[in-house]
């Protein structure tokens, strides 16, 4: 266990992040699978910008690293491109 303060509040600061990065990713996560089950392009073509949009959010923050991003984005509009 901390002694000091201060590192008392940063395992404080610590946790909330990590909790909140482990909803960010689970949502994503969530959205990815909806994404890979929709058999209509139409409706996998909005979700995916959609997804896109979140991937690039999580990589700006850091949550997750910008080529994991960019192959995720690039695996999922394969997949939708495939979709007839």
């Amino acid at each position: 266990m901390p002694r000091h303060e201060s590192a008392k509040k940063r395992m404080r600061q610590n946790e909330k992040r990590q909790e909140r990065n482990k909803s960010q990713k689970s949502r994503v996560r969530t959205k990815i699978k909806k994404l890979r089950s929709l058999d209509e392009k139409q409706e996998a073509e909005e979700l995916l910008n959609d997804v896109k949009g979140d991937l690039d959010r999580l990589a700006a923050k850091g949550i997750i690293h910008k080529n994991k991003a960019a192959n995720r984005k690039s695996t999922l509009e394969k997949h939708v491109n495939t979709l007839g």
